[in-house]
């Protein structure tokens, strides 16, 4: 495989990506929490990208993946940031963004401040709000304590590490309490096995966006990863069916 590309931030801290021009809206994949843009859905989808000519981006946040930075260092805020400087340097025209997760949180965010770049989304086990939801009195009180949690992670061999600041990032970006004004056709796919997003989630997601255009799929034996072969699948035909609509 290629060595990614590097964009400066105006920090001088560098992000790496890797871009695919084509036809069509740019299709902009944002990883989850501690994920990369060498994921199995990232690369399965540029692939497909590839085999159609259609245009990608693909992106590590700072202090992930092969971007500079440390991890301990990022917020929601800051990698909402990251994608924004990322899609403003290197994209023309209109962007699909599909969010993994708290990539999900994060095309959401993206979408309200580039409401006339980004017409269309699709979220995997989307995750908005998840330090409201995912975390109970024992850990923001650990949080506000010793300013970090770690805990073992099903997903990498490195602990699953939230600061507090990450943590207050995210309380300052809630969304699903109020309405959620993005226009735009809108996909949510949500495996009914998830262990770290429950289900309903995506239910109150679908309600909050203003758009009339909103699809909730839900997987009934699906977990949070939604990678098996079946759902790499599925996803790459519900990006193609939305940007047939654009």
């Amino acid at each position: 495989m290629s060595n990614p590309d590097f964009l400066a931030r105006p920090d001088g801290l560098r992000l790496a990506y890797r871009h695919r021009t084509g036809w069509g809206p740019t299709i902009v994949f944002l990883p989850g929490y501690m994920s990369d843009m060498e994921g199995g859905k990232a690369t399965a989808l540029d692939a497909w990208a590839a085999e159609t000519g259609r245009a990608m981006l693909r992106l590590d946040y700072a202090g992930c993946g092969a971007s500079e930075g440390r991890f301990a260092d990022g917020t929601l805020a800051s990698w909402r940031d990251d994608v924004l400087h990322a899609i403003d340097s290197l994209v023309e025209g209109p962007v699909l963004l599909v969010g993994s997760s708290m990539g999900g949180w994060l095309m959401l965010l993206v979408a309200l401040a580039r409401p006339d770049r980004v017409t269309g989304l699709v979220g995997v086990a989307a995750a908005p709000d998840f330090t409201e939801w995912g975390f109970d009195d024992e850990d923001k009180a650990r949080l506000k304590r010793d300013g970090r949690i770690e805990e073992h992670s099903e997903y990498s061999d490195e602990p699953y590490l939230t600061t507090l600041a990450f943590w207050e990032s995210g309380q300052a970006n809630r969304l699903l309490g109020d309405g959620i004004g993005f226009d735009g056709p809108v996909r949510l796919i949500q495996g009914q096995q998830d262990d770290d997003v429950p289900w309903l989630i995506a239910v109150k997601l679908a309600a909050a966006l203003r758009s009339a255009d909103v699809q909730t799929l839900l997987i009934k034996d699906g977990d949070h990863r939604l990678s098996r072969g079946e759902d790499i699948a599925r996803l790459i035909a519900t990006v193609d069916e939305i940007l047939e609509r654009l």
